[in-house]
Formats: structure tokens, sequence, C-alpha cells
């Protein structure tokens, strides 16, 4: 997660949207590239990202940089600063570099040369740029090796190509587990003693997650928390995954405890597998997430609503809202196909603003669904041949451009 969070601007308002790297910043963006030009440095100076290690931005970002033909420089500024603000100028750069700015490429090769965090910043471009563009590094990390303390990756690029970095330290043997060749009615009976320390609780479930659905399991679940009650015992969650539909009826009542592990997980269930009679449950969570403000997890209560399609069409406006308002914009895309699944109104405009998104995975639902306009196509055609593009993004775009050059001949 991040380790601050900002206040964000309104959802509405260009600052809101490209904090919460929205299409429709992109595209107001480009109206006025002067008065973006600071909004679009700031979210590269600070992380604006909800969930760190899965919100993307530095594909947003690098394209807004080069469509409104802002200067590098501040961006290379960054690099300056701790470790995450170089990495998200890292991440920027890299991607600029890959669409053909030499600027940003001697950029990052003089950081390694020099700057603080070089090691990150050579494994990162190492993993995204072509061989010929880090491998002359290599006598230069040799000797900033030989300087400092620092401990690359052995396994990871570049250090796997040169033979520079300390061999990995070996694994310790691991300990035969005892509770391996256990059968499942064992397994049931430990997890039922109140006697049992949850190391070994833990264990059987991890076991139990691992073979095939074990009814005997339901009647336990609500008795395997942590000893604080706040939460379910590791693994838990993964081995009533396996259970699927059979876990439904008793997942309605665990869904209405006052226990909030335990009703999340009943909740997660009836997402999964719910019946029609379900929705209500589902909506009530996804009205409870809206008012807390709750912006980590609703996606799931969108996805068990997807699956009911017009028949959720209540939760039309909630969707919405999420989709409009979230600052975890990974979560955004099963908004998105959720809106689409229930039939909601005005999804040509939603998948064409889209095609701008920061979220791949929006952008590739974009690339099959946008209505079929001139604009569209030109979109369609910028990212099939964007070199910073993601490559199934790049293939939809080629198959869809393709698609519709076909059917325009056959007319």
């Amino acid at each position: 997660m991040a380790k601050r969070r900002y206040e964000y601007a309104p959802a509405g308002t260009l600052p809101g949207l490209l904090q919460r790297g929205r299409g429709l910043g992109a595209l107001m963006a480009a109206e006025d590239p002067t008065a973006a030009a600071d909004l679009v440095y700031g979210c590269i100076r600070w992380d604006w990202r909800w969930d760190t290690q899965v919100d993307h931005r530095a594909l947003y970002l690098a394209r807004l940089l080069r469509g409104l033909e802002l200067p590098r420089g501040p961006v290379v500024e960054v690099l300056a600063g701790d470790e995450d603000a170089c990495m998200r100028a890292t991440g920027v750069l890299e991607l600029l570099a890959l669409g053909g700015s030499a600027e940003a490429r001697d950029a990052l090769r003089d950081y390694v040369r020099e700057g603080e965090h070089w090691v990150d910043v050579l494994e990162s471009v190492a993993d995204a740029w072509p061989a010929a563009w880090w491998d002359d590094l290599a006598d230069t990390a040799r000797a900033r090796l030989q300087e400092g303390m620092e401990d690359p990756r052995p396994w990871a690029l570049p250090w796997s190509s040169w033979g520079l970095a300390r061999q990995a330290a070996e694994r310790p043997a691991q300990e035969w587990d005892p509770l391996g060749d256990a059968a499942s009615p064992d397994l049931l009976e430990l997890l039922a003693d109140p006697g049992e320390p949850n190391a070994r609780k833990v264990g059987a479930l991890n076991l139990l997650a691992r073979r095939e659905a074990e009814p005997g399991l339901v009647g336990l679940v609500p008795s395997l928390g942590t000893e604080d009650g706040r939460y379910a015992l590791p693994l838990l969650r993964r081995a009533v995954e396996k259970l699927g539909a059979l876990a439904v009826p008793a997942a309605r009542d665990w869904a209405a405890s006052g226990t909030p592990w335990l009703a999340q997980l009943g909740h997660d269930v009836l997402a999964r597998h719910g019946e029609e009679q379900d929705i209500p449950v589902l909506l009530a969570e996804l009205e409870q997430d809206w008012v807390g403000r709750t912006w980590c997890g609703p996606m799931y209560s969108a996805r068990g609503l997807a699956r009911f399609g017009p028949r959720a069409a209540e939760a039309a406006s909630l969707l919405r809202r999420f989709w409009l308002w979230t600052p975890h914009s990974y979560e955004r895309p099963a908004y998105l196909e959720a809106l689409a699944a229930i039939g909601s109104a005005g999804m040509a405009e939603v998948y064409t603003e889209c095609l701008w998104d920061c979220e791949a995975d929006a952008r590739l639902l974009a690339v099959r669904h946008a209505p079929d306009r001139p604009h569209v196509r030109e979109r369609l055609a910028c990212l099939r041949d964007d070199p910073m593009e993601e490559p199934e993004v790049r293939q939809a775009a080629r198959v869809r451009l393709e698609g519709t050059a076909g059917a325009r001949v056959d007319g």
C-alpha cells in the first residue's frame, strides 16, 4: 500500500481525474497543456496511487508527457528524491525511452552511473529495455558494486546476464510436514479441537486448500478466526474457495453475522456462487462500501452482481459511482465489466473514455467494445502502434482494426 494517502480532488475536476488515472483526465489535459503541466508533474512527484503494488500510472503519465509535449527535465529531477520517488520517475522515463525519447534514456543511464538508488533503476530498465541499451553498463556496475554495500538480486537482469551478483544464499532444507499424510477427516478433527494451536490449524487448512472440496469444513468456518477475533486464519479463504457452491447456504448466515471477517467471507462466497435471492445482500454490501468510502474490495461485489446481468440493474447507480470516484484504479475494470453486464446506459461513451485509462485491463475492454467511430479508430491505431503499450492491448487493437476494416469493405 502507499505510505501516504493524499486528499483526492473531486472526481469531476481535472486534478481529480489525473490523480485517478481516468481517461477523461487525459482528454481534458490535451485541451489545455499549459494548465495541465503542473498537475501532471505533481502526479509524479507525489504518489496518488491507492495501492502502489497494483494501481498503474507510469504509462498514463508517460503518454501525458509525450502527448502534451512537456519537458522531461522536471521528471528527471524527481530521480534525486527518495527511493519511492526515484522509482516512480524511472517507470515513466523508461517508457518514454521506449517511445523514442533519447533524453529519457540518457537520463536513466546517467543515473545508473551516479545515482543513489542505481541498483533498483538498473534492474528496472534491464527488465524493460532491449539489452543493447544497458549491456555496456557492466563495467560501471562492477565498479559501483565494489565501492558500496549493494546486494543485487542474483537471479534478476542484468546480474544474471553479467554474473556480477553474489551467489544467492542456500535455502534451508524444508522440514517434513507432519500433517502431510493426514487424511482429510483427521484434518477436520484437528480444526475442530479448540486446544490445537493455530499454527497447526493453518497447516491443516493449507492441505485442505490443495485437495478436493471437503464439505465438513463448512460447519467449522466460524470457529477459525484469530485469537483476537479480528481476522480469519491464514489460508481459510483459500480452503473455502474450494467448496464453491457448497458453502452458499452457510455463507448467507456468515454474511449476516456480527463478526467482520466472517461476514466478509460470506459476502465473497455469495459474490462468486450466490443465487438471484442473494442480490439484495450484495447490493447492501456495495452500498455500505460506498458510505464508508471503502475502496479496496467492492470489485468482488461488482463481479458478483455482474453474474446476474440485467436482473441486477438496480446496482447501476452504485457501480457508476464507484467507477467515477474510486482512487483504486485496479478495481475500475471490474466496475466497467459489471456496468456492461447489467446493461447500463451510456456504455459507448464509457468505453470510449477508457481507451485513455491508466489500467491496461480497462483499455483492453475498451479496445474490444468501444463504438466504431472515426476518433475511436484513430485511438485504436495509436494503441496498436505505440511501443510503450502493453503487448496484449496492442494485439487487440490490431485485431479490432483489421475486423473493422474488413466490415467496411464488406459493407
